[in-house]
């Protein structure tokens, strides 16, 4: 197997990027104890605002110099150029010839941007109105299913994109969704998820939303199929009309499954699944919290996109972002980024940006096909606090593994329980202060903890995070907070020239799945694989016997 080779004018050869390293050299030794007590405005001064959102990014290892070294980089790699392209509908998803314009998704009307001399916000446009007649009809109990019952729960079949974003967005907002209708989620091809979400629901008033860009995917189809035998086996053959809609853009393979292209809603080759959430796989959002606050939603993501086009890299919250990441990663080791929300209905945040970050940066080789000698993607994780404090932050606090921090907080309380949002608060607070300043053996010492147990009650500190703090949780805010990671993710994409928009890593699992199905099916004892697969597949064959 032949390895790409290396281009001489990678990424680490650049003069900026010598510069960043010998900067790391002069800051090695120094303690964000001192960079704080040697700069008073410090913690007001390296913060910046936009789209509702407040960075405070003054608990990174950083100094002006460091902020200046990186935005010297972007300016290398042409950042503000490729911005640009992007918005402009070049084709910059190279390996499959495609423009990236998710942020049409969200233009207003009347700022068209042409795509092979069509104006796709005009497209998007009229989708979204399309969306709008149907969810307001739901909503308002005008759409009947084949009984004559109006829908009381919408059932999201999809995976990777066509679920992960709307399962979080509509957790994260069900403050704003209305109790009328419940909406579920189905994803994993194991019958688990299936039976588990449509335990209890009633046939009559039950609708499907298929997720499916080509509606071939192997997984959604499989449990659409699923849902189409639940829907059918007790309603009859004429109730798919009714009971399921598509989100797709295959009007053929949609039809032969039973629904009528009237209720299929588009979206286009130039949105990737993870960046769809804003397109017409929002629709189980849009059943859930109404047209307008989907409007709202897509206003924070408009929000965020003009101020990342238009805000001095120096002030670009996205830019930022980037920036600190790489810094973090490749200059002090942090080779993992925590994502921290301090808000239970963001729980599914981390998962979401999982996908989002490790699939768009998570490549090899560049633009142009040489092997990159350098890391691209960290590695995502992340749980709710205060959760998170009582499992994992042990590691962060004491471990030897440096993980840079992203936390997330909200000044309202979502509930009337606001002395338990005040202490929720006071935890987000104090965990970043713990990270960055911790707590050295004079104060443990200061404190009356025995000689002995002094070394396992110090705290290093110097950890790197950020903070991100909104207003509120709601519609605009969410929709600017996923934005912002969205344009994170093309900022580093520049930088080690990678195309953040292909996904080519979950092919060949698929292609391999769909001979091993068909081994799996079989009986015949001629397998072609290698020794562990062939032994792996008699062995689960070897089970079909003693299940029910």
């Amino acid at each position: 197997m032949s390895i790409p080779p290396v281009h001489p004018a990678r990424l680490t050869a650049l003069p900026e990027w010598a510069d960043l390293l010998r900067h790391r050299e002069a800051l090695l030794g120094r303690h964000l104890r001192e960079l704080f007590a040697e700069d008073a405005e410090r913690g007001t001064r390296l913060t910046a605002e936009a789209a509702g959102w407040y960075l405070d990014y003054s608990k990174n290892r950083i100094t002006d110099e460091t902020l200046r070294l990186l935005l010297n980089l972007g300016q290398a790699r042409g950042l503000q150029t490729r911005i640009e392209a992007m918005f402009s509908g070049e084709r910059i998803n190279s390996t499959e010839n495609r423009a990236a314009l998710h942020t049409a998704l969200r233009a207003p009307i009347d700022e068209p941007v042409e795509l092979d001399c069509v104006d796709v916000v005009a497209d998007v446009h009229a989708v979204l109105r399309q969306m709008a007649v149907f969810a307001d009809a739901v909503r308002a109990g005008q759409w009947l299913g084949a009984t004559g019952q109006p829908i009381r729960c919408v059932v999201n079949i999809g995976i990777g994109g066509s679920d992960l974003g709307p399962v979080m967005a509509c957790e994260a907002l069900r403050g704003h969704a209305t109790e009328a209708l419940a909406v579920r989620f189905v994803a994993n091809v194991d019958g688990a998820d299936f039976h588990d979400n449509l335990a209890g629901l009633d046939p009559a008033s039950t609708l499907f939303v298929i997720c499916s860009k080509t509606f071939t995917t192997q997984e959604t189809l499989a449990n659409a199929r699923l849902a189409r035998s639940w829907c059918v086996g007790a309603l009859g053959e004429a109730a798919v009309g009714r009971h399921f809609v598509a989100v797709s853009t295959n009007a053929s393979e949609v039809a032969s499954f039973g629904i009528d292209t009237q209720q299929m809603f588009g979206f286009w080759d130039f949105v990737g699944g993870r960046y769809s959430v804003s397109s017409a796989i929002g629709l189980s959002l849009m059943l859930a919290i109404g047209v307008p606050a989907f409007r709202d939603f897509l206003a924070g993501f408009n929000a965020m996109d003009e101020h990342f086009r238009a805000a001095p890299a120096a002030r670009n919250l996205p830019t930022l972002l980037a920036l600190l990441g790489i810094w973090n990663q490749h200059f002090l080791g942090a080779t993992t980024l925590t994502v921290l929300p301090y808000a239970q209905r963001l729980k599914r945040f981390p998962a979401y940006l999982q996908q989002l970050i490790m699939e768009s940066l998570g490549k090899q080789v560049t633009h142009d096909g040489w092997r990159v000698n350098y890391a691209t993607s960290p590695v995502v994780w992340g749980e709710p606090g205060t959760n998170g404090q009582h499992s994992f932050y042990q590691l962060l606090h004491q471990g030897t593994a440096l993980v840079a921090c992203d936390f997330i907080g909200f000044v309202e309380a979502p509930t009337q329980h606001r002395e338990a949002h005040s202490l929720l608060q006071a935890n987000l607070i104090a965990q970043a202060q713990a990270l960055a300043f911790g707590r050295r053996p004079d104060e443990v010492r200061a404190a009356g903890i025995k000689e002995a147990l002094v070394p396992h009650r110090v705290f290093e500190g110097n950890r790197p995070s950020n903070m991100l703090i909104a207003e509120r949780l709601d519609p605009h805010s969410l929709g600017a907070l996923i934005a912002l990671y969205e344009h994170m993710v093309l900022v580093q994409s520049v930088i080690f020239d990678i195309n953040a928009f292909d996904q080519w890593g979950v092919e060949l699992g698929k292609v391999l799945a769909q001979q091993v199905a068909t081994d799996l099916a079989g009986n015949g004892d001629t397998l072609a694989h290698d020794s562990s697969t062939n032994a792996l597949i008699r062995r689960f064959r070897g089970t079909r016997g003693s299940q029910p």
